[in-house]
């Protein structure tokens, strides 16, 4: 500073800025993004005040405070501001007058202080004129070195007249250090000011024409090497002109690829194109670099290469029983998919195959058997969280790094133009600014459309009608409907206890025993411990959770086998159902507690979770209050709905049963679902709590033994539900033996094998009433 502190200080809005000294009469654009910034800046614009911009003494620091931050600065008008996606703001803002920053203001979301305004502490002297021709000569001259400075600059300066203002733009636009600039915007003389800019620029040109002497000799010595390059160049398009060479070497070689390729002849004369463009262009300019890799692209990929296929039935059937137990509906279908390519031949298209199921139940080797079943190649790739549609259409050619979708790209990997294609994860697909996945598969996967694929980076059309195509998701409600109504939906519901005893003994134990050098003759794992297993130390729809306590039995097993010294290892290792505690600790899982006697207001449900079947135990109490009904157990929307509407049925059919004694007004009543940490939802349990408060009410007992599913109507209709074989394989493990189901779901029973329905009793009802006869004891 070279002049006293002012003392008309002002309430003002601070903008702290980094790397930048605003002069007064210039305008510049200023992005902002930091929370504090954006606030000051918010305020400042509603409330139509100027703003002081100051700059940081480190641009590094993030919350600047009033210690930070150099006294002198510009107070600035906001002209215009704008709102950036990215959550950053622009404005525009224009330089009026040099401020003095005197005191800051504690203000927790906005930059505020007392700013003073600083004016010239003398009048203009005689030779101001003259110091203004010198600043406009050699800022002249130092834009003219200058690459970085529009020339145009020149001639806005000329027509200013006064003096200082002359020098404000001149020293705005100088490339110099930050300091240098601060130091220029604290001077208040205006001769002083003047002078030191003249000493400012004379410096800053004698650099740069330093700057220049030195590239000038670099230059020279590259220019022979430029020199010998362009007339290479030259020389090859008058040959070309003279037809004595059309081509160089490389690209008469790409010519000699591209006819002795498979292309369609469409995309044989674009390739050749492409190369003659190529031949005309410096080998080492980045152009001719992106021509090379999408004329590689061409050549690589399988425009008619196809994998014959293998149709036999009984072979492909045989892999299927191999690589996946139980599962029958839906190898089924994939041996009714093959029949009709057997029967078809050449004018069957490729299908679109959406599996659909909890975790770990097989979508992705099943898929991998289907290949392996029809002699096809195999790839995948997951469109979980894919959120750009170029992923599938592939990036225009003049983005830098383009490249095709990975459509096109798996294409190329298989080598072939009839793989088995899986996309993994179909139902968690995003969506932003970059556009939307799901619309660019619409396209891929419609046989009516895909023979004619054509990716943005190729721009050419490619085959991919026959290409099979396997997604596999957790869920559908997540696809959009367009996409979910282009594919054939087979669900995989998941495996019970029954089958995946089945699986770990003829699937996972061979590998695991494999995968830890361990053979039959070393380990023998009892069918009562693998059950145990099963039951007690997982719950889950899928076999992920039963291999990984299957694979820390043969770890223990091979730890205890190496420690033991494996040559003196002679006694078979024998694991059951007593030993499982030392191998896989305490079970994590236990059985509900099934009421095994005559009890009000305790009634057993069945319920599907992902992981399978579930016995719910649903207990209701009833106590004076005011007509209400709690329910509590973490229920969902459904369930509370099912038992709102079974509450209305007892009230509205109170009379018919026995109930009519009752003040609803008086009353009030508790349904609870044990495990309340667990989220429990779905439309399965209106009949269940219709029974249990019809015990409480009435005071009729349940009788043990009973579970029962299905949902009420208002008019007291048990309506179908899903997830039975689940349901009352679940009821068959807690020795539940007789069953309620609706009517209408008993075609569900009769399609089932005959090992699931063995010593069940099956009650069907079509009413409430019918269930209540069935599960109540009489009054």
């Amino acid at each position: 500073m070279t002049t006293k502190e002012p003392t008309n200080a002002e309430h003002s809005y601070i903008l702290p800025v980094r790397d930048l000294v605003l002069f007064p009469g210039v305008i510049v654009p200023l992005y902002i993004g930091r929370p504090r910034s954006l606030k000051t800046v918010e305020k400042a614009s509603l409330e139509e005040k100027p703003i002081f911009v100051v700059t940081q003494k480190d641009h590094l620091t993030e919350n600047p405070k009033f210690e930070d931050l150099y006294s002198v600065g510009t107070i600035c008008y906001i002209l215009q501001m704008i709102r950036i996606p990215d959550g950053t703001v622009k404005i525009l803002v224009e330089g009026k007058q040099r401020g003095f920053f005197n005191e800051s203001l504690e203000e927790k979301e906005t930059f505020e202080g007392l700013v003073s305004t600083l004016s010239w502490d003398s009048a203009l002297p005689e030779n101001m004129e003259a110091l203004k021709r010198s600043v406009l000569e050699l800022f002249e001259k130092y834009v003219s070195l200058h690459t970085k400075i529009p020339k145009e600059i020149i001639v806005s300066i000329s027509n200013i007249e006064h003096p200082c203002e002359v020098a404000d733009i001149v020293a705005s636009h100088l490339r110099i250090q930050t300091e240098k600039k601060q130091d220029l915007l604290g001077i208040t003389n205006p001769e002083k000011y003047m002078k030191v800019l003249i000493k400012t620029l004379m410096e800053e040109i004698e650099l740069l024409q330093l700057e220049q002497s030195i590239q000038e000799q670099v230059r020279q010595k590259m220019e022979k090497g430029h020199r010998e390059y362009y007339l290479r160049e030259q020389l090859k398009i008058i040959q070309t002109e003279l037809g004595e060479e059309d081509f160089s070497s490389e690209t008469e070689n790409l010519l000699k690829k591209i006819d002795a390729s498979d292309m369609p002849k469409e995309v044989r004369e674009k390739a050749k194109r492409e190369v003659d463009r190529l031949s005309k262009m410096p080998p080492i300019s980045s152009e001719a670099s992106v021509s090379r890799t999408y004329i590689d692209w061409l050549l690589a990929l399988p425009w008619n290469t196809v994998t014959e296929e293998n149709l036999d039935i009984s072979k492909a059937k045989k892999i299927l029983d191999e690589d996946h137990y139980g599962l029958v509906k839906v190898k089924e279908r994939i041996l009714e998919f093959l029949a009709v390519r057997q029967m078809a031949g050449k004018d069957a298209k490729g299908q679109v195959l959406c599996f659909v199921g909890p975790p770990g139940v097989g979508k992705t080797s099943l898929a991998k058997s289907i290949a392996r079943a029809l002699g096809r190649r195999f790839v995948n790739f997951s469109l979980g969280g894919m959120r750009d549609e170029a992923e599938i259409r592939g990036h225009r050619r003049t983005y830098v790094g383009a490249r095709p979708g990975r459509i096109i790209q798996k294409i190329k990997q298989a080598g072939t133009k009839n793989p088995v294609m899986l996309m993994d994860e179909i139902d968690k697909l995003g969506q932003d600014f970059r556009g939307d996945p799901a619309s660019a598969l619409l396209e891929v996967l419609d046989p009516a459309q895909n023979s004619e694929f054509t990716d943005h980076y190729l721009e050419a059309a490619f085959d991919l009608s026959n290409v099979i195509f396997i997604t596999t998701a957790n869920v559908i409600h997540t696809i959009p409907a367009p996409l979910l109504d282009r594919m054939e939906v087979i669900r995989l519901p998941g495996y019970v206890a029954e089958e995946k005893v089945h699986i770990a003994k003829k699937h996972l134990l061979p590998r695991l025993f494999s995968e830890h050098g361990l053979t039959e003759d070393m380990i023998q794992i009892t069918p009562k411990a693998i059950e145990k297993t099963v039951r007690d130390y997982t719950r889950e729809a899928g076999v992920r959770g039963l291999q990984r306590n299957l694979a820390t039995l043969c770890r223990k097993t091979t730890l205890h086998i190496i420690e033991e010294g494996k040559d003196n290892f002679q006694e078979k290792i024998k694991i059951g159902v007593n030993d499982l505690k030392d191998y896989l600790g305490a079970p994590r899982l236990y059985d509900v507690h099934v009421p095994k006697e005559k009890q009000i207001g305790t009634v057993v449900g069945l319920a599907w979770t992902e992981s399978g079947g579930d016995v719910l135990v649903i207990e209701t109490v009833s106590m004076r209050g005011k007509g209400d009904i709690i329910l509590t157990g973490n229920l969902g929307n459904i369930m509370q709905e099912s038992a709102q509407t079974a509450l209305g049925f007892l009230r509205a059919h109170s009379t018919s049963l026995g109930i009519d004694h009752i003040n609803w007004k008086n009353i009030d009543i508790h349904i609870h679902v044990p495990e309340g940490a667990i989220p429990k939802d779905g439309p399965s349990a209106g009949v269940t709590m219709a029974v249990a408060m019809l015990s409480v009410l009435s005071g009729r007992k349940i009788l043990p033994g009973v579970a029962m599913t299905g949902e009420i109507s208002l008019q007291g209709k048990v309506l179908p539900v899903g997830g039975i074989r689940e349901k009352i394989l679940a009821a068959k493990r807690q020795k539940v033996f007789q069953i309620i189901l609706p009517s209408a779901n008993k075609i569900d029973i009769e399609e089932m094998e005959q090992w699931v329905t063995q010593d069940l009793t099956f009650h069907f009802a079509d009413c409430a009433s019918d269930v209540f006869d069935i599960a109540l004891e009489r009054r």
